[in-house]
């Protein structure tokens, strides 16, 4: 109506009686009342004064001690491949059993803290959870030819079979391109 609330030079009743005296806008319904009753002070912006001194923040940061626990995690096991079931009301991710398995190997003291991450990875392994670490393989990649060399062997063979089959269909292909039949 009288302007956008953008502009911060005068108060809403100035710029409305400029608009008024240039005809550009009707007279508002507001408008005389405020004229015969007018407030004691007119509200007019002005920006807040600027303080003095270093601001210090109300609220200081919240870290609980899993929350190390779960970064950690969250670093070298990545989020998992599935995506978490929110449907269900008791169901825990595979950090939280984690962290939770964590804390209980902490508590009992047994285990020392450089070495209390990796315990619990494998006593979560050993309890049926598996965890697979970031860009690895799904199957744990072991050297063939160390547990079977014969089994070993007659891989190497049908990989090599294959590959000369397969460079003979190419080679097929680009003959029949260069030679077309005539049909």
């Amino acid at each position: 109506m009288a302007g956008n609330r953008m502009q911060k030079i005068g108060s809403v009743f100035s710029r409305t009686r400029n608009l008024l005296r240039i005809g550009v806008i009707e007279k508002p319904l507001w408008f005389d009342v405020y004229a015969a009753f007018p407030p004691l002070r007119e509200p007019v912006y002005r920006p807040p004064r600027p303080r003095y001194g270093k601001v210090k923040d109300v609220i200081a940061p919240i870290f609980y001690q899993e929350d190390e626990v779960r970064a950690r995690f969250y670093r070298i096991y990545g989020s998992g491949p599935r995506a978490f079931e929110l449907s269900q009301l008791n169901y825990k991710s595979t950090c939280q059993r984690f962290v939770e398995k964590y804390n209980e190997l902490k508590e009992r003291g047994e285990i020392e803290e450089e070495k209390l991450f990796e315990e619990t990875g494998k006593a979560l392994l050993a309890s049926g959870v598996i965890l697979q670490r970031r860009g690895t393989d799904k199957v744990a990649r072991q050297d063939v030819g160390t547990r079977n060399p014969e089994l070993h062997q007659q891989l190497q063979t049908l990989l090599e079979e294959k590959k000369e089959e397969e460079e003979q269909m190419l080679e097929l292909a680009e003959t029949q391109k260069e030679k077309p039949s005539a049909s």
